[in-house]
């Protein structure tokens, strides 16, 4: 079985790596630490496809350490004891390098059982993960280890990747290979930064290439068919899936419809309409608020709307949801009205009631007040009276502040009014 191109064309040197400037360029810190030869415990954080397992098989090879690879989803209890297992034998005597690929799927005991191995320095550990290691890895391995963030690939630099790509392809044909042009540009934006996407949309082409007269041709419309989606990185469980909505949700808050639409066309490409939904009327209450309150009845309907289409009709009133709330005021009076109140029940617990608020009852013999003394506000003018409603440990307290916006400022007015003709 011939060996997959984006194995062939793996990095031997740190040079030789795509990206990760950032960490690995001239002077930068993952780079010095290598150079040094002495190799502390790291966590290799960031998307799939971007370097980490290269770069940890180039500091084991510059640094003769015997290596073993781990992967989380496979790996079980006997297969760490094998690792352990080296320790002290003359397979171990360079130093033991462990990269344990996607760490976030073993279990605490499994992650437990190489701490002392670590700490000792038996054993170097190189752990690699997708997902945020505060949460993915236990805090005792975290505290170990120092967390260098792998970031997606430049298109300027998958460029250059996949160019050597098509020229490391050419070795192994019979035939002329005719790259047309557009397709590596193509190929480089389609990956969404990762490099193994465009190394493998690149085999593709090759294998699909046309035969014409003069050898095999690589067409822009083939490169197109073949990396249409791949340049969507989605994860419904993971960071990319929280940081799209997270980004979703602050463009429409800080009233960029431009990127709202973006953010919302990517969640829509990926599908989760689900996710996307939900979102849209959150905001509605958290970021538009009282500044227009009509924009809650209109983004669920909206909402109702694009479920019950379905995709890709259902884009149409999304798109209205998200342009109306994107350009109408803001106010997050409510949103910090109720977590101010709910600050306050933490803090005090459950609180009496005003006597004048509960509920009508029989007054016993003992009691000291006799009659409830509600005071009804419809029986008075503009349908307001003044009395206490908050208990009396709290009775001074405020959690609401009318925004600045047209709507609340005419509330406020309201409110002013009813309590100067009251006194």
């Amino acid at each position: 079985m011939s060996e997959p191109l984006a194995e062939r064309i793996r990095p031997k040197t740190l040079d030789e790596v795509v990206g990760q400037q950032h960490i690995l360029g001239a002077g930068k810190p993952l780079r010095r630490i290598i150079e040094s030869g002495h190799i502390p415990n790291m966590i290799f954080y960031g998307s799939s496809g971007i370097g980490k397992t290269t770069v940890a098989s180039i500091i084991a090879s510059q640094t003769n350490m015997n290596l073993h690879i781990l992967n989380g989803t496979q790996a079980g209890v006997s297969d760490i004891r094998s690792v352990i297992a080296d320790v002290g034998t003359f397979a171990g005597m360079n130093g033991i390098l462990l990269y344990l690929d996607e760490i976030q799927y073993l279990n605490k005991k499994q992650q437990q059982s190489l701490l002392s191995y670590i700490e000792k320095g038996d054993i170097t550990l190189i752990a690699s993960t997708t997902e945020n290691p505060s949460f993915a890895v236990y805090n005792a391995v975290i505290s170990r280890c120092t967390v260098f963030e792998f970031k997606p690939v430049s298109s300027a630099e998958m460029e250059k990747a996949v160019f050597r790509a098509f020229e490391k392809a050419k070795e192994g044909l019979s035939l002329p290979l005719f790259i047309e042009d557009g397709v590596t540009a193509h190929i480089a934006q389609g990956s969404g930064g990762d490099v193994r996407k465009a190394m493998n949309a690149v085999e593709l082409c090759v294998l699909s290439a046309e035969p014409d007269a003069g050898g095999l041709h690589v067409s822009l419309e083939n490169a197109r068919i073949l990396t249409q989606k791949s340049n969507l990185r989605y994860d419904r469980d993971g960071d990319n899936h929280f940081d799209i909505l997270s980004a979703l949700q602050k463009s429409i808050r800080g009233s960029d419809e431009n990127g709202a639409l973006h953010y919302t066309a990517r969640l829509l490409e990926a599908g989760d309409l689900i996710s996307l939904t939900r979102r849209l009327l959150v905001i509605a209450s958290e970021d538009v608020g009282l500044a227009y309150p009509m924009a809650v009845p209109i983004v669920k309907a909206c909402v109702d709307n694009a479920l019950a289409l379905g995709l890709p009709e259902a884009r149409i009133p999304i798109a209205e949801a998200v342009i109306l709330m994107a350009t109408a005021p803001k106010s997050n009076s409510a949103y910090l009205a109720i977590d101010s109140a709910i600050a306050d029940v933490r803090k005090y617990g459950a609180l009496g009631f005003p006597r004048h608020l509960q509920n009508v009852h029989f007054d016993g013999e003992g009691a000291e007040i006799r009659g409830q003394h509600y005071l009804y506000p419809h029986d008075y003018p503009n349908h307001y009276v003044r009395q206490q409603y908050l208990p009396d440990e709290i009775k001074d307290h405020v959690y609401y502040e009318f925004g600045s916006n047209k709507q609340e400022q005419s509330a406020k007015i309201y409110r002013k009014k009813l309590l100067d003709e009251s006194q």
